[in-house]
Protein backbone atom coordinates (compact mmCIF):
# COMPACT_ATOMS: atom_id res chain seq x y z
CA UNK A 1 0.00 0.00 0.00
CA UNK A 2 0.96 3.47 -0.75
CA UNK A 3 2.51 5.22 1.87
CA UNK A 4 1.32 8.42 2.75
CA UNK A 5 3.09 11.32 4.62
CA UNK A 6 1.37 14.54 3.54
CA UNK A 7 0.11 15.36 6.86
CA UNK A 8 3.41 15.24 8.59
CA UNK A 9 5.22 17.57 6.27
CA UNK A 10 2.36 19.91 5.73
CA UNK A 11 3.86 23.32 7.62
CA UNK A 12 7.67 23.88 7.12
CA UNK A 13 9.39 24.10 10.33
CA UNK A 14 12.51 23.17 11.80
CA UNK A 15 13.84 20.06 11.39
CA UNK A 16 10.49 19.15 9.51
CA UNK A 17 11.65 15.86 7.36
CA UNK A 18 13.54 14.35 10.37
CA UNK A 19 10.66 13.07 11.74
CA UNK A 20 10.32 10.80 8.51
CA UNK A 21 13.58 9.33 9.26
CA UNK A 22 12.32 6.55 11.54
CA UNK A 23 9.40 5.17 9.84
CA UNK A 24 10.58 1.72 8.50
CA UNK A 25 7.84 0.73 5.77
CA UNK A 26 8.66 2.43 2.55
CA UNK A 27 11.88 3.51 3.90
CA UNK A 28 15.86 3.80 2.35
CA UNK A 29 16.48 1.53 5.05
CA UNK A 30 14.02 -1.26 3.94
CA UNK A 31 15.04 -1.25 1.39
CA UNK A 32 18.63 -1.24 1.68
CA UNK A 33 19.89 -2.90 4.59
CA UNK A 34 20.89 -6.06 2.96
CA UNK A 35 23.10 -4.63 0.57
CA UNK A 36 24.53 -2.55 3.25
CA UNK A 37 25.46 -5.42 5.71
CA UNK A 38 27.31 -6.75 2.74
CA UNK A 39 29.62 -4.30 1.77
CA UNK A 40 30.64 -3.85 5.41
CA UNK A 41 30.48 -7.41 6.14
CA UNK A 42 33.16 -7.74 2.92
CA UNK A 43 35.01 -4.54 3.96
CA UNK A 44 35.78 -5.44 7.28
CA UNK A 45 36.91 -9.16 5.84
CA UNK A 46 39.51 -7.35 3.71
CA UNK A 47 40.68 -5.38 6.98
CA UNK A 48 40.94 -8.29 9.10
CA UNK A 49 43.10 -10.20 6.53
CA UNK A 50 45.36 -7.02 5.95
CA UNK A 51 46.19 -6.60 9.45
CA UNK A 52 46.41 -10.29 10.84
CA UNK A 53 47.06 -12.53 7.73
CA UNK A 54 49.59 -11.37 4.86
CA UNK A 55 52.87 -11.46 5.15
CA UNK A 56 55.15 -8.32 5.06
CA UNK A 57 55.76 -8.42 1.86
CA UNK A 58 51.81 -9.66 0.85
CA UNK A 59 51.26 -6.24 2.95
CA UNK A 60 53.24 -3.74 0.87
CA UNK A 61 51.72 -5.70 -2.37
CA UNK A 62 48.07 -4.83 -1.33
CA UNK A 63 49.15 -1.39 0.11
CA UNK A 64 49.80 -0.93 -3.73
CA UNK A 65 46.44 -2.03 -4.72
CA UNK A 66 44.91 0.08 -2.12
CA UNK A 67 46.65 2.99 -3.87
CA UNK A 68 45.93 2.31 -7.12
CA UNK A 69 42.05 1.68 -6.83
CA UNK A 70 41.83 4.39 -4.64
CA UNK A 71 43.30 6.60 -7.06
CA UNK A 72 40.96 5.63 -10.62
CA UNK A 73 37.63 4.89 -8.59
CA UNK A 74 37.18 8.06 -9.20
CA UNK A 75 37.22 7.89 -13.07
CA UNK A 76 33.34 5.80 -13.00
CA UNK A 77 30.74 8.52 -13.61
CA UNK A 78 28.56 6.72 -10.81
CA UNK A 79 26.57 10.57 -9.97
CA UNK A 80 26.37 11.35 -13.57
CA UNK A 81 24.74 8.54 -14.76
CA UNK A 82 22.93 7.43 -12.28
CA UNK A 83 21.44 11.47 -11.78
CA UNK A 84 20.11 11.12 -15.71
CA UNK A 85 18.87 7.11 -15.19
CA UNK A 86 16.58 8.01 -12.11
CA UNK A 87 14.76 11.33 -13.54
CA UNK A 88 14.07 9.36 -16.45
CA UNK A 89 12.47 6.55 -14.28
CA UNK A 90 10.49 9.18 -11.84
CA UNK A 91 8.87 10.53 -15.05
CA UNK A 92 8.18 7.45 -16.63
CA UNK A 93 7.07 6.39 -12.98
CA UNK A 94 4.45 9.52 -12.71
CA UNK A 95 3.52 9.11 -16.17
CA UNK A 96 2.06 5.51 -15.75
CA UNK A 97 0.01 6.91 -13.17
CA UNK A 98 -1.42 9.53 -14.58
CA UNK A 99 -2.87 7.00 -17.50
CA UNK A 100 -4.76 5.30 -14.69
CA UNK A 101 -8.07 4.43 -16.22
CA UNK A 102 -10.49 6.24 -14.32
CA UNK A 103 -13.88 5.84 -15.01
CA UNK A 104 -15.17 9.32 -13.46
CA UNK A 105 -15.97 11.46 -16.61
CA UNK A 106 -16.98 8.65 -18.66
CA UNK A 107 -20.31 7.96 -15.82
CA UNK A 108 -21.11 11.62 -16.08
CA UNK A 109 -21.28 11.27 -19.58
CA UNK A 110 -23.18 8.00 -19.24
CA UNK A 111 -25.34 9.29 -16.90
CA UNK A 112 -26.08 12.91 -18.88
CA UNK A 113 -26.67 11.01 -22.12
CA UNK A 114 -28.42 7.33 -21.65
CA UNK A 115 -31.69 8.17 -20.04
CA UNK A 116 -34.74 6.51 -19.07
CA UNK A 117 -35.72 5.62 -15.01
CA UNK A 118 -37.36 2.13 -16.06
CA UNK A 119 -35.37 -1.10 -16.00
CA UNK A 120 -34.26 -0.89 -19.48
CA UNK A 121 -33.04 2.23 -18.76
CA UNK A 122 -30.77 1.10 -15.93
CA UNK A 123 -29.50 -2.05 -17.54
CA UNK A 124 -28.27 0.37 -20.13
CA UNK A 125 -26.19 2.67 -17.94
CA UNK A 126 -24.95 -0.20 -15.59
CA UNK A 127 -23.81 -2.38 -18.78
CA UNK A 128 -22.12 0.65 -20.08
CA UNK A 129 -19.94 1.06 -17.09
CA UNK A 130 -19.64 -2.36 -16.20
CA UNK A 131 -18.02 -2.88 -19.70
CA UNK A 132 -15.94 0.25 -18.96
CA UNK A 133 -14.86 -1.54 -15.71
CA UNK A 134 -13.82 -4.94 -17.17
CA UNK A 135 -11.52 -3.18 -19.59
CA UNK A 136 -9.72 -1.84 -17.14
CA UNK A 137 -9.90 -5.04 -15.05
CA UNK A 138 -8.71 -7.30 -18.27
CA UNK A 139 -5.57 -4.30 -18.93
CA UNK A 140 -4.79 -4.55 -15.21
CA UNK A 141 -4.61 -7.78 -14.65
CA UNK A 142 -2.03 -7.57 -17.80
CA UNK A 143 0.57 -5.68 -16.01
CA UNK A 144 -0.23 -5.42 -12.39
CA UNK A 145 1.20 -8.48 -10.68
CA UNK A 146 -1.33 -7.60 -7.45
CA UNK A 147 -4.41 -7.33 -10.05
CA UNK A 148 -3.34 -11.19 -11.68
CA UNK A 149 -2.88 -12.78 -8.13
CA UNK A 150 -6.68 -11.29 -7.50
CA UNK A 151 -7.95 -12.55 -10.84
CA UNK A 152 -5.47 -15.46 -12.43
CA UNK A 153 -7.92 -16.30 -14.99
CA UNK A 154 -10.89 -15.43 -17.12
CA UNK A 155 -13.45 -17.45 -14.76
CA UNK A 156 -12.54 -15.46 -11.73
CA UNK A 157 -13.96 -11.85 -13.85
CA UNK A 158 -16.90 -13.63 -14.38
CA UNK A 159 -17.31 -14.85 -10.35
CA UNK A 160 -16.44 -11.24 -9.53
CA UNK A 161 -19.26 -9.87 -11.96
CA UNK A 162 -17.25 -8.05 -14.12
CA UNK A 163 -18.28 -10.30 -17.16
CA UNK A 164 -21.59 -12.99 -17.68
CA UNK A 165 -20.86 -16.44 -19.43
CA UNK A 166 -22.61 -15.30 -22.47
CA UNK A 167 -20.35 -12.38 -23.05
CA UNK A 168 -17.10 -14.81 -21.62
CA UNK A 169 -18.19 -17.05 -24.83
CA UNK A 170 -17.95 -14.14 -27.41
CA UNK A 171 -14.65 -13.27 -25.22
CA UNK A 172 -13.40 -16.65 -25.79
CA UNK A 173 -14.31 -17.54 -29.52
CA UNK A 174 -12.99 -14.38 -30.65
CA UNK A 175 -10.10 -15.49 -32.71
CA UNK A 176 -6.99 -13.46 -31.79
CA UNK A 177 -3.73 -13.97 -30.50
CA UNK A 178 -2.88 -10.31 -29.27
CA UNK A 179 -3.87 -8.73 -26.09
CA UNK A 180 -8.06 -8.13 -25.96
CA UNK A 181 -8.70 -5.74 -23.10
CA UNK A 182 -9.90 -3.79 -26.32
CA UNK A 183 -13.34 -5.98 -26.59
CA UNK A 184 -15.55 -4.55 -24.09
CA UNK A 185 -14.79 -0.87 -25.38
CA UNK A 186 -16.27 -2.01 -28.55
CA UNK A 187 -19.55 -3.91 -26.90
CA UNK A 188 -19.89 -0.33 -25.04
CA UNK A 189 -19.81 1.42 -28.66
CA UNK A 190 -22.12 -1.12 -30.01
CA UNK A 191 -24.36 -0.90 -27.03
CA UNK A 192 -24.50 2.95 -27.32
CA UNK A 193 -25.45 3.22 -30.92
CA UNK A 194 -28.37 0.66 -30.03
CA UNK A 195 -29.65 3.09 -26.99
CA UNK A 196 -29.16 5.98 -30.06
CA UNK A 197 -31.83 4.07 -32.02
CA UNK A 198 -34.23 3.21 -29.74
CA UNK A 199 -34.18 6.90 -28.24
CA UNK A 200 -32.35 6.35 -24.80
CA UNK A 201 -29.38 8.71 -25.93
CA UNK A 202 -31.60 11.54 -27.63
CA UNK A 203 -29.04 13.10 -30.39
CA UNK A 204 -25.71 12.45 -32.36
CA UNK A 205 -24.12 15.09 -30.47
CA UNK A 206 -25.16 13.46 -27.02
CA UNK A 207 -23.40 9.80 -28.53
CA UNK A 208 -20.33 11.98 -29.96
CA UNK A 209 -19.86 12.94 -26.44
CA UNK A 210 -20.00 9.27 -25.11
CA UNK A 211 -17.97 7.90 -27.35
CA UNK A 212 -15.01 10.53 -27.21
CA UNK A 213 -14.92 9.71 -23.19
CA UNK A 214 -14.38 6.64 -24.35
CA UNK A 215 -12.02 6.49 -26.15
CA UNK A 216 -10.04 8.82 -23.68
CA UNK A 217 -10.38 5.96 -21.24
CA UNK A 218 -9.54 3.36 -23.89
CA UNK A 219 -6.52 5.19 -24.58
CA UNK A 220 -5.23 4.76 -20.99
CA UNK A 221 -5.81 1.37 -20.90
CA UNK A 222 -3.48 1.30 -24.32
CA UNK A 223 -1.32 3.72 -22.70
CA UNK A 224 -0.42 1.29 -20.12
CA UNK A 225 -0.16 -2.22 -22.18
CA UNK A 226 2.39 0.05 -23.97
CA UNK A 227 4.06 0.95 -20.94
CA UNK A 228 3.81 -2.80 -19.72
CA UNK A 229 5.78 -3.59 -23.32
CA UNK A 230 7.84 -1.26 -23.58
CA UNK A 231 10.80 -0.37 -20.94
CA UNK A 232 13.16 1.65 -20.23
CA UNK A 233 16.31 0.36 -22.85
CA UNK A 234 18.00 -2.42 -21.03
CA UNK A 235 21.53 -1.43 -21.87
CA UNK A 236 20.99 1.42 -20.05
CA UNK A 237 19.93 -0.08 -16.87
CA UNK A 238 23.26 -2.29 -17.21
CA UNK A 239 25.38 0.50 -17.88
CA UNK A 240 23.54 2.38 -14.56
CA UNK A 241 23.73 -0.52 -12.66
CA UNK A 242 27.49 -1.99 -13.81
CA UNK A 243 28.99 1.87 -12.69
CA UNK A 244 27.20 1.42 -9.38
CA UNK A 245 28.48 -1.71 -8.46
CA UNK A 246 32.04 -1.71 -9.87
CA UNK A 247 32.56 1.56 -8.07
CA UNK A 248 31.72 -0.17 -5.20
CA UNK A 249 33.99 -3.03 -5.83
CA UNK A 250 36.57 -0.68 -6.29
CA UNK A 251 35.97 1.25 -2.92
CA UNK A 252 36.19 -2.33 -1.20
CA UNK A 253 40.06 -2.12 -1.73
CA UNK A 254 40.80 1.62 -2.38
CA UNK A 255 39.23 2.67 1.14
CA UNK A 256 41.24 0.73 3.49
CA UNK A 257 42.71 1.87 5.97
CA UNK A 258 46.69 1.35 5.61
CA UNK A 259 49.44 1.65 8.28
CA UNK A 260 49.87 5.24 9.46
CA UNK A 261 53.42 4.33 10.43
CA UNK A 262 54.10 3.56 6.82
CA UNK A 263 53.89 7.44 5.62
CA UNK A 264 51.25 6.78 2.46
CA UNK A 265 49.81 9.97 1.61
CA UNK A 266 46.38 10.49 2.99
CA UNK A 267 47.10 7.43 5.23
CA UNK A 268 47.68 9.18 8.55
CA UNK A 269 44.44 7.73 10.33
CA UNK A 270 43.63 4.15 11.02
CA UNK A 271 39.71 3.28 11.77
CA UNK A 272 38.26 -0.06 11.46
CA UNK A 273 34.46 1.76 10.29
CA UNK A 274 34.54 3.27 7.08
CA UNK A 275 32.12 5.85 8.12
CA UNK A 276 31.85 8.23 4.73
CA UNK A 277 32.43 5.68 2.41
CA UNK A 278 29.37 3.81 4.18
CA UNK A 279 27.66 6.89 3.86
CA UNK A 280 28.25 7.28 0.05
CA UNK A 281 27.33 3.47 -0.59
CA UNK A 282 23.84 4.34 1.60
CA UNK A 283 23.64 7.68 -1.26
CA UNK A 284 24.19 6.04 -4.34
CA UNK A 285 23.02 1.97 -3.80
CA UNK A 286 20.10 3.80 -2.41
CA UNK A 287 19.49 6.03 -5.29
CA UNK A 288 20.02 3.22 -7.24
CA UNK A 289 17.43 1.16 -5.30
CA UNK A 290 14.80 4.00 -5.96
CA UNK A 291 15.24 3.83 -9.19
CA UNK A 292 14.84 -0.48 -9.00
CA UNK A 293 11.26 0.31 -7.16
CA UNK A 294 9.81 2.84 -9.38
CA UNK A 295 10.59 1.50 -12.65
CA UNK A 296 7.55 -0.79 -12.71
CA UNK A 297 5.07 0.52 -9.93
CA UNK A 298 2.35 -2.34 -10.43
CA UNK A 299 4.31 -4.77 -8.23
CA UNK A 300 3.96 -5.51 -4.60
CA UNK A 301 6.13 -2.73 -3.34
CA UNK A 302 5.42 -0.21 -0.27
CA UNK A 303 5.12 2.12 -2.90
CA UNK A 304 3.70 0.69 -5.94
CA UNK A 305 -0.12 1.74 -7.19
CA UNK A 306 -2.81 0.56 -5.50
CA UNK A 307 -4.78 -0.81 -8.59
CA UNK A 308 -7.04 -3.36 -6.54
CA UNK A 309 -8.36 -0.22 -4.14
CA UNK A 310 -8.45 1.43 -7.41
CA UNK A 311 -10.83 -1.71 -9.13
CA UNK A 312 -12.87 -1.33 -6.15
CA UNK A 313 -13.42 2.13 -5.93
CA UNK A 314 -13.99 2.78 -9.82
CA UNK A 315 -16.48 -0.02 -9.96
CA UNK A 316 -18.74 1.16 -6.62
CA UNK A 317 -18.28 5.04 -7.83
CA UNK A 318 -19.45 4.10 -11.60
CA UNK A 319 -22.43 2.19 -10.37
CA UNK A 320 -23.51 4.47 -7.87
CA UNK A 321 -23.17 7.35 -10.47
CA UNK A 322 -25.25 5.93 -13.47
CA UNK A 323 -27.74 3.64 -11.05
CA UNK A 324 -29.09 5.29 -7.44
CA UNK A 325 -27.88 8.93 -8.03
CA UNK A 326 -29.27 9.03 -12.06
CA UNK A 327 -32.22 11.57 -11.81
CA UNK A 328 -31.79 12.58 -7.83
CA UNK A 329 -31.72 15.59 -7.72
CA UNK A 330 -32.60 18.19 -4.31
CA UNK A 331 -35.04 20.45 -4.48
CA UNK A 332 -34.08 23.82 -5.90
CA UNK A 333 -33.61 26.23 -2.84
CA UNK A 334 -32.67 30.09 -3.06
CA UNK A 335 -28.88 29.69 -1.61
CA UNK A 336 -27.53 31.68 1.57
CA UNK A 337 -26.24 34.58 -0.24
CA UNK A 338 -29.16 35.10 -2.51
CA UNK A 339 -29.79 39.12 -2.03
CA UNK A 340 -26.08 39.12 -0.96
CA UNK A 341 -24.22 41.87 -3.52
CA UNK A 342 -20.93 40.29 -2.05
CA UNK A 343 -20.83 36.52 -1.15
CA UNK A 344 -18.25 35.76 1.45
CA UNK A 345 -17.98 32.33 3.08
CA UNK A 346 -17.59 32.79 7.07
CA UNK A 347 -13.98 32.12 8.49
CA UNK A 348 -13.68 30.48 11.69
CA UNK A 349 -11.56 31.46 14.57
CA UNK A 350 -8.34 29.97 13.06
CA UNK A 351 -8.85 31.87 10.10
CA UNK A 352 -10.27 34.85 10.43
CA UNK A 353 -6.82 36.47 10.06
CA UNK A 354 -7.00 35.94 6.53
CA UNK A 355 -9.50 38.43 6.58
CA UNK A 356 -7.26 41.43 7.36
CA UNK A 357 -4.80 40.53 4.14
CA UNK A 358 -5.23 42.03 1.18
CA UNK A 359 -6.44 40.48 -2.35
CA UNK A 360 -3.49 40.14 -4.72
CA UNK A 361 -4.02 42.52 -7.75
CA UNK A 362 -0.58 41.48 -9.26
CA UNK A 363 2.81 41.54 -8.94
CA UNK A 364 3.10 45.31 -10.66
CA UNK A 365 0.54 46.80 -8.39
CA UNK A 366 2.86 47.32 -6.04
CA UNK A 367 5.57 49.34 -8.08
CA UNK A 368 5.79 53.02 -7.09
CA UNK A 369 6.85 55.75 -9.89
CA UNK A 370 7.92 59.26 -9.96
CA UNK A 371 5.13 61.87 -11.47
CA UNK A 372 7.39 63.17 -14.05
CA UNK A 373 8.18 59.49 -14.82
CA UNK A 374 4.62 59.16 -15.16
CA UNK A 375 3.86 62.07 -18.26
CA UNK A 376 3.49 60.86 -21.48
CA UNK A 377 6.51 61.96 -24.25
CA UNK A 378 6.04 62.78 -27.77
CA UNK A 379 7.51 59.87 -30.35
CA UNK A 380 9.03 62.87 -32.71
CA UNK A 381 10.75 64.90 -29.76
CA UNK A 382 8.46 67.86 -30.32
CA UNK A 383 7.66 70.73 -27.86
CA UNK A 384 3.61 70.89 -28.45
CA UNK A 385 0.93 68.66 -27.51
CA UNK A 386 0.68 65.66 -27.30
CA UNK A 387 -2.89 65.12 -29.37
CA UNK A 388 -1.01 67.30 -32.79
CA UNK A 389 -0.41 65.71 -35.50
CA UNK A 390 3.17 64.28 -35.56
CA UNK A 391 3.97 65.46 -39.02
CA UNK A 392 3.78 63.79 -42.70
CA UNK A 393 4.15 59.96 -42.27
CA UNK A 394 6.15 59.54 -45.56
CA UNK A 395 8.17 62.18 -44.66
CA UNK A 396 9.30 60.45 -41.18
CA UNK A 397 9.59 57.44 -43.27
CA UNK A 398 11.66 59.00 -46.35
CA UNK A 399 15.29 60.07 -45.38
CA UNK A 400 16.44 63.61 -44.71
CA UNK A 401 17.22 65.14 -48.64
CA UNK A 402 15.22 62.77 -50.44
CA UNK A 403 13.06 65.83 -52.10
CA UNK A 404 15.97 67.60 -52.90
CA UNK A 405 18.12 64.98 -54.63
CA UNK A 406 15.00 64.25 -56.50
CA UNK A 407 15.37 67.62 -58.30
CA UNK A 408 12.12 68.97 -56.21
CA UNK A 409 9.31 66.36 -57.72
CA UNK A 410 9.36 64.37 -54.63
CA UNK A 411 9.17 67.58 -52.44
CA UNK A 412 6.29 68.62 -54.40
CA UNK A 413 4.52 65.71 -54.25
CA UNK A 414 5.04 65.27 -50.32
CA UNK A 415 3.83 69.59 -49.79
CA UNK A 416 0.49 68.17 -52.61
CA UNK A 417 -0.47 65.14 -49.76
CA UNK A 418 -0.07 67.64 -47.13
CA UNK A 419 -2.30 69.97 -48.56
CA UNK A 420 -4.64 67.82 -49.75
CA UNK A 421 -4.92 66.27 -46.02
CA UNK A 422 -5.61 69.49 -44.58
CA UNK A 423 -8.20 69.79 -47.35
CA UNK A 424 -9.62 67.05 -46.78
CA UNK A 425 -9.94 67.78 -42.60
CA UNK A 426 -11.00 71.09 -43.71
CA UNK A 427 -13.73 70.18 -45.54
CA UNK A 428 -15.00 67.60 -43.47
CA UNK A 429 -15.21 70.26 -40.39
CA UNK A 430 -17.26 72.52 -42.96
CA UNK A 431 -19.33 69.94 -42.91
CA UNK A 432 -19.84 69.23 -39.52
CA UNK A 433 -19.31 72.66 -38.22
CA UNK A 434 -22.63 74.96 -37.39
CA UNK A 435 -20.99 78.19 -36.64
CA UNK A 436 -21.91 81.30 -38.70
CA UNK A 437 -19.60 82.97 -41.03
CA UNK A 438 -18.44 86.49 -40.60
CA UNK A 439 -20.72 89.53 -41.79
CA UNK A 440 -18.39 91.13 -43.75
CA UNK A 441 -18.92 88.42 -46.46
CA UNK A 442 -15.06 87.10 -46.27
CA UNK A 443 -14.00 83.71 -45.74
CA UNK A 444 -15.89 81.86 -43.63
CA UNK A 445 -14.52 80.96 -40.54
CA UNK A 446 -15.38 78.53 -37.33
CA UNK A 447 -15.48 78.90 -34.15
CA UNK A 448 -12.78 76.88 -33.21
CA UNK A 449 -10.26 79.72 -35.36
CA UNK A 450 -9.47 77.54 -38.04
CA UNK A 451 -10.45 78.72 -41.47
CA UNK A 452 -12.98 76.19 -43.32
CA UNK A 453 -12.08 75.03 -46.86
CA UNK A 454 -11.16 77.58 -49.96
CA UNK A 455 -13.54 77.21 -52.68
CA UNK A 456 -10.61 78.12 -55.11
CA UNK A 457 -8.76 75.07 -54.23
CA UNK A 458 -11.51 72.42 -55.03
CA UNK A 459 -10.60 70.59 -58.34
CA UNK A 460 -12.00 71.49 -61.53
CA UNK A 461 -13.57 69.01 -63.72
CA UNK A 462 -11.62 67.72 -66.43
CA UNK A 463 -11.92 69.04 -69.90
CA UNK A 464 -13.90 66.05 -72.58
CA UNK A 465 -11.26 63.91 -74.29
CA UNK A 466 -12.10 64.57 -78.23
CA UNK A 467 -13.60 61.22 -79.38
CA UNK A 468 -11.43 59.22 -81.32
CA UNK A 469 -12.26 58.05 -85.09
CA UNK A 470 -14.69 56.18 -86.12
CA UNK A 471 -13.17 52.00 -85.83
CA UNK A 472 -12.93 50.73 -89.42
CA UNK A 473 -15.42 48.37 -91.03
CA UNK A 474 -14.53 44.48 -91.86
CA UNK A 475 -12.19 43.87 -94.18
CA UNK A 476 -12.45 41.11 -97.15
CA UNK A 477 -10.83 37.82 -96.82
CA UNK A 478 -10.79 35.19 -96.19
CA UNK A 479 -7.91 35.07 -93.77
CA UNK A 480 -8.32 38.55 -92.35
CA UNK A 481 -10.92 38.72 -89.49
CA UNK A 482 -12.97 41.63 -88.54
CA UNK A 483 -12.23 44.07 -86.17
CA UNK A 484 -13.16 44.25 -82.93
CA UNK A 485 -14.97 47.49 -82.12
CA UNK A 486 -13.56 48.86 -78.48
CA UNK A 487 -15.96 51.69 -76.87
CA UNK A 488 -13.83 54.76 -75.20
CA UNK A 489 -14.94 56.01 -71.76
CA UNK A 490 -16.62 58.96 -71.70
CA UNK A 491 -15.25 61.74 -69.19
CA UNK A 492 -14.61 61.54 -65.27
CA UNK A 493 -17.32 63.42 -63.48
CA UNK A 494 -15.66 65.25 -61.26
CA UNK A 495 -14.45 64.12 -57.84
CA UNK A 496 -16.42 65.45 -54.46
CA UNK A 497 -14.55 68.42 -52.99
CA UNK A 498 -13.40 66.00 -49.44
CA UNK A 499 -11.25 63.65 -51.64
CA UNK A 500 -7.93 64.72 -52.71
CA UNK A 501 -7.46 64.44 -56.80
CA UNK A 502 -4.68 62.28 -58.30
CA UNK A 503 -1.22 63.22 -57.79
CA UNK A 504 -0.10 63.85 -61.52
CA UNK A 505 -3.35 65.84 -62.39
CA UNK A 506 -2.60 68.37 -59.89
CA UNK A 507 0.91 68.50 -60.86
CA UNK A 508 -0.61 69.43 -63.97
CA UNK A 509 -2.35 71.98 -63.30
CA UNK A 510 0.87 73.24 -61.18
CA UNK A 511 2.90 73.38 -64.05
Amino acid sequence: MTVTYTARVANARFGGFSQLLLLWRGSIYKLLWRELLCFLGLYMALSSAYRFLLAEEQKRYFEKLVIYCDQYASLIPVSFVLGFYVTLVVHRWWDQYLCMPLPDALMCAVAGTVHGRDDRGRLYRRTLMRYAGLSAVLILRSVSTAVFKRFPTVDHVVEAGFMTREERKKFENLNSSYNKYWVPCVWFSSLAAQARREGRIRDNSALKLLLEELNVFRGKCGMLFHYDWISVPLVYTQVVTIAVYSYFLACLIGRQFLDPTLGYKEHTLDLCVPIFTLLQFFFYVGWLKVAEQLINPFGEDDDDFETNFLIDRNFQVSMLAVDEMYDDLAMLEKDLYWDATEARAPYTAATAFLLQQPSFQGSTFDIALAKEDMQFQRLDGGDGPLGEAHGDLLQRLLPAGAGAAGGGLLGRRLSLLRRKNSCVSEASTAASCTCAGPADGGAPECGCGEPLLDPSLREEPEPEPPAGPEPPGPMLGPAVEPFTTVSIPGPRAPAPPWLPSPIGEEEESLA
